[in-house]
């Protein structure tokens, strides 16, 4: 039956209705148009991201840089403190096992710093040993006396150094206790005395642990302990990166989690934003296509009923027709509106199914009919059923499930649509299978058919018309029976829609 004439005819009479419409879409669209484009929001959260990693990586190279310079003089440090450390062995060393008395006695002026060593032992005398930097100077250029502290154990080592020799491997040992004390347990080294004036290795280097052997990348350090004979220490160590990194291993795992946590959280808010977007472009085709929809029987009842208004006719025929147009294009549009307040009821907690026993080959043989009836292209169908098959379920829905599952078959099928339903048992479950001999569906997309506002693309063919519900609907409702959905299908040759609801 022709509908053109009717939709013509009635679109002529209601201009004033189509006005109205048309301003809503333009108010839709100026609204569309107002919002933020989803690209801004993706680029702000990106540029945010990067800003936020920037930032986290210079503060992490600012930290390394500074733990880097800390221990560097950490190992200064640790060299003069040893030094004295060492210096007070040795004379606890000569009060116990030797004849040596002495005092050393420090005085200073404005003008020198004067470190006098008294030996008791007439046949040592007095040494006297005099720096060259007064005190003052001292005191000005370091803000501190601890230049002024270097000088004096810098003398008395001198002093010392007359009656007994350096003890290396004790300054190695006492070297190693004072590093784990400030937090550095395990740290390969070689220390050697050196005299600077000449540039020689004055005692063989001592080793920890002794198989240590400095690479060329390695790092020196020195403590000049003997300013007159230009004496000092030099410490050998592989470069301080990995030992600084080690101390950084927390606050470095701290970084990463948060980093990552951070990256975790704008990738699914970015994840989030993309989908919203992709709903927002489904919501519009829908908002397009369900119009669509709902403006077509509209229209078509509408022109039947003014044909019948103003139109009287003594034709019994033609009105029963005229009718029967009216009938039909009503059952469409509440089909399609029982649809969308089923999937808006299925959220709500009310929401129950009206269970009953069907049978099922006289409800297939009905959609069978209905859909000849309305199909605008040849339909055959082929039915394999069980007679007396019944089964427990809600009528309007499994109606709509499988009217929609052939609906489907009959648009993407060619000029003529061969469709067989079968149905088998398989305890406790009813199997109904749709098959049709169309153009099929590429495996890509076969995930998303099910998805809400989804549509298959169907390229060059505009006469596809859908609304992207029907197989949302079809999952959602089949789910709520207890039941499943699945797909099989090959481009070119065709699908297999299974549908699988409990018998009882």
């Amino acid at each position: 039956m022709c509908y053109r004439p009717l939709t013509k005819s009635y679109l002529v009479l209601s201009k004033e209705r189509s006005y109205r419409f048309s301003s809503y879409l333009r108010e839709e669209e100026k609204e569309k148009h107002m919002k933020i484009p989803f690209r801004a929001i993706a680029i702000l959260i990106i540029a945010s991201l990067i800003g936020v990693f920037t930032y986290q990586a210079y503060w992490l190279v600012g930290l390394y840089q500074s733990m880097k310079k800390d221990m560097d003089n950490c190992l200064l440090e640790t060299l003069q403190l040893t030094d004295y450390n060492e210096l007070m062995a040795r004379c606890d060393s000569l009060r116990t096992y030797g004849n040596m008395h002495g005092k050393i006695e420090v005085a200073s002026d404005l003008r020198d710093t004067v470190i006098t060593t008294t030996n008791i032992d007439s046949q040592q005398g007095y040494s006297l040993l005099t720096v060259d930097e007064p005190t003052t100077a001292t005191v000005d250029k370091n803000g501190s006396i601890e230049l002024l502290t270097k000088y004096f154990q810098r003398g008395i080592h001198s002093q010392l150094d007359l009656f007994t020799k350096v003890n290396l491997a004790l300054y190695d040992s006492l070297f190693t206790r004072t590093l784990a004390l400030r937090g550095i347990v395990y740290l390969p080294h070689r220390i050697e005395m050196v005299n600077l004036r000449k540039d020689t290795t004055v005692v063989q280097s001592i080793n920890n642990p002794s198989t240590y052997l400095p690479s060329s990348k390695a790092e020196s350090f020195y403590y000049n302990y003997d300013l007159y004979n230009k004496m000092a220490y030099r410490l050998w160590v592989e470069p301080t990166a990995k030992v600084v990194l080690h101390q950084m291993q927390g606050i470095l795992g701290t970084s990463l989690i948060i980093i990552l946590i951070l990256g975790i959280a704008f990738w699914f808010l970015l994840r989030i934003i993309f989908q919203q977007k992709t709903v927002e472009e489904l919501k519009e085709d829908f908002t397009h296509n369900i119009t669509h929809e709902l403006k077509t029987p509209i229209a078509v009842a509408y022109a039947a009923n003014d044909a019948l208004l103003n139109f009287p006719s003594e034709d019994v025929e033609k009105r029963k027709n005229y009718h029967s147009i009216v009938q039909e294009q009503l059952q469409r549009l509440s089909g399609l509106v029982e649809q969308i307040l089923s999937m808006s009821r299925k959220q709500h907690k009310d929401f129950h199914l009206k269970r009953e026993e069907i049978q099922m080959k006289p409800l297939v043989e009905s959609l069978i009919a209905h859909h000849q009836l309305k199909a605008d292209k040849p339909v055959s169908f082929q039915l394999q059923s069980i007679t007396g098959l019944v089964v427990r379920a809600d009528r309007t829905h499994l109606y709509n499930m499988i009217s929609n599952l052939i609906d489907n078959a009959i648009k993407y099928s060619d000029e003529k649509a061969e469709i067989c339903i079968s149905m088998t048992v398989h305890q406790p479950l009813l199997s109904i299978q749709v098959t049709d001999k169309g153009m099929g569906i590429p495996l890509d997309k076969q995930k998303h058919l099910f998805d809400k506002f989804y549509r298959v693309p169907t390229g060059n063919r505009h006469d596809v018309k859908g609304y992207g519900l029907g197989l949302y609907y079809v999952k959602t409702m089949v789910e709520l029976h207890g039941g499943s959905i699945a797909v099989e299908s090959t481009p070119g040759k065709g699908s297999t829609f299974t549908l699988k609801i409990p018998i009882s």
